[in-house]
């Protein structure tokens, strides 16, 4: 039992930092450097990925045993899709603002790859419970990535956050980090900067066998 509570414990907590799927695995980098103008577009995509990839993970393993090998990824579309449909639908009708800010972006959930890729690697080998906790610990490294990406580039890009008007920035606001180039720039501090407090070094070798990632994929042993 307590083998069982610390393994449930370490699929929640690993997509926080350790496996964080923007800022170690870079996965979701379209919606990561679009909606993050503003903090609040971050919280808003983040917990939009949540509740998808929470209620495909729960319903690809609860039906894993039962989809055919041959036709499992477009039943994962199909299950990813109808969750992505409902929470648009929810964004549109009770937060109308969020839902126009996000725009195309809420859409394109369907195919981001942290879903489809907990779907495949995770959710269609492990049982329910396990694969819940899998996709509330990556939602929330992948929200809590967009909220500081977000928290960033509005205070610096526009001298506001959440709404508040800071002093002195808002006055010479750096409009570049508002910008596209001011994404890239971001996202690639704060991802050198989790590197550095992880002291995660890069593979000295090419091939699964020296990808800082190979644990996640489960295929460390296959490649040489």
């Amino acid at each position: 039992m307590a083998d069982n509570k610390t393994s449930l414990t370490k699929e929640l907590t690993k997509g926080i930092i350790k496996e964080n799927p923007t800022l170690v695995m870079l996965l979701g980098m379209c919606p990561t450097l679009a909606v993050t103008t503003q903090a609040l577009n971050g919280i808003g995509m983040g917990l939009a990925t949540t509740f998808v990839l929470l209620g495909s993970n729960i319903v690809i393993s609860a039906l894993r045993k039962i989809i055919p090998d041959k036709v499992r990824i477009p039943a994962f579309i199909v299950v990813i899709a109808s969750f992505v449909t409902l929470i648009g639908f929810l964004l549109e009708g009770f937060v109308p603002s969020l839902y126009d800010s996000l725009g195309i972006y809420l859409t394109l959930i369907t195919v981001n790859c942290i879903i489809f890729g907990r779907a495949e690697m995770f959710a269609s080998k492990n049982g329910v419970i396990a694969s819940a906790c899998d996709a509330i610990g990556m939602g929330i490294g992948f929200t809590l990535a967009l909220f500081l990406m977000g928290s960033v580039r509005e205070i610096i890009g526009s001298g506001k956050w959440l709404g508040l008007t800071i002093p002195v920035l808002s006055d010479n606001p750096m409009l570049l980090f508002i910008m596209p180039a001011g994404g890239f720039f971001t996202l690639g501090v704060i991802i050198a900067l989790v590197n550095k407090l992880s002291k995660k070094k890069p593979p000295q070798e090419l091939g699964c066998s020296g990808c800082p990632n190979a644990d996640a994929c489960g295929k460390a042993g296959d490649c040489k």
